[in-house]
């Protein structure tokens, strides 16, 4: 005799994430350094309204289910907007890579047929080189100053339209990965790979995202969705502070500092000046004591975790692929203080050997 499972059927689609910040952390900030250099404040609550105006804006201008949406954005409130409002719609949100050059986005934009695209109003001079070459039905410029092209497309919305109904199987956000041979790559991302890596990032032996946390992305959100961190930081109600594109050292520390940032994520070469910064002036920034770091990109050389750790700041490095969403693995381990500058090689090697749960890491 066969017998059926008792549990909801509950699908593994964004738009849970999008509700789940409204009705549980609707008050919780939302910071974004603009290119004045000045901060602009927002909530989740103001978030998730504004990518639902999105969503029904997109809908009336003609987008249809699995379209593309271009960004090319920094990290900030509006690219996370579109990070929920794009899938919410029934789009693709394709993140472009701003620091490509205009010959490979422009082959970027038309390998991946996009349709929309949006992009920031500092960004219009690299959008002017591409344009020619590339063939985009609508571009939306976003203004820093919230007025313009992007808050008229928002207040088009009337607030009268139901999404359309998704699929855990249906895509959601599309990356292009330059590592490979020949011209980039598309990677497209589904709703429950999202969903599913979105929820293995909370967990504590990966990013252990809480609702406590300030989470600050350096990784740019047209890097392989910022390493998932905006979306894990959504579901959980972690406080989100974007840099924008002010990445020098001091403005990275000004911000971590003043906003009390508890984890932040970068490539080495982020974090390399933002060491010789504290190092330099070790008692002019008030870091949040405990503060994690996740390094990734390319391996981090052994003195970047050493001189962190002088300063009391958890390195946890990161190995993905763009493919995989994507992270794959994480490596965190802090020696104990009375060896952390002593540790030989042998003892290094050693515990590489050893399984997880007696290395320590």
């Amino acid at each position: 005799m066969s017998s059926l499972g008792t549990m909801m059927d509950y699908p593994l689609t964004l738009d849970h994430l999008l509700v789940r910040a409204e009705r549980m952390f609707s008050a919780v900030p939302v910071v974004s350094r603009l290119p004045d250099r000045s901060l602009h404040r927002t909530t989740y609550g103001q978030v998730a309204r504004r990518a639902r105006a999105l969503a029904e804006a997109l809908a009336r201008a003609g987008l249809r289910p699995g379209d593309r949406v271009a960004t090319l954005m920094w990290n900030h409130a509006a690219h996370l907007e579109t990070y929920l409002g794009v899938p919410l719609a029934g789009g693709v949100v394709h993140t472009l890579n701003l620091r490509l050059s205009p010959e490979e986005l422009a082959f970027i934009v038309s390998h991946a047929d996009d349709r929309f695209l949006l992009v920031d109003e500092v960004l219009a001079p690299l959008w002017e080189k591409v344009r020619p070459r590339a063939s985009i039905e609508k571009v939306v410029m976003v203004s820093a100053a919230q007025a313009g092209e992007y808050e008229a497309l928002l207040a088009s919305a009337t607030g009268q339209w139901t999404p359309p109904r998704l699929a855990e199987s249906d895509p959601c956000g599309m990356c292009y990965t330059s590592g490979t041979t020949g011209q980039s790559k598309g990677v497209v991302y589904t709703h429950r790979s999202t969903m599913i890596h979105t929820l293995a990032a909370g967990l504590p032996d990966l990013l252990g995202i809480r609702h406590a946390d300030a989470v600050m992305p350096v990784v740019p959100m047209f890097h392989a969705n910022a390493w998932g961190l905006p979306y894990a930081s959504v579901m959980n109600g972690a406080k989100a502070v974007f840099p924008g594109p002010a990445l020098d050292p001091e403005s990275l520390l000004d911000l971590m500092a003043g906003e009390r940032v508890t984890m932040s994520a970068g490539v080495p070469t982020v974090w390399i000046p933002v060491l010789e910064a504290l190092d330099r002036e070790p008692r002019r920034w008030a870091l949040v004591p405990g503060l994690r770091l996740i390094v990734g990109g390319s391996a981090a050389p052994e003195s970047l975790l050493r001189g962190f750790d002088r300063h009391g700041i958890t390195v946890v490095h990161a190995w993905g692929m763009t493919e995989m969403s994507p992270l794959g693995s994480l490596w965190a381990r802090r020696l104990p203080r009375s060896t952390r500058t002593r540790a030989t090689g042998s003892e290094r090697a050693r515990a590489a050997r050893l399984p997880w749960w007696r290395s320590g890491r």
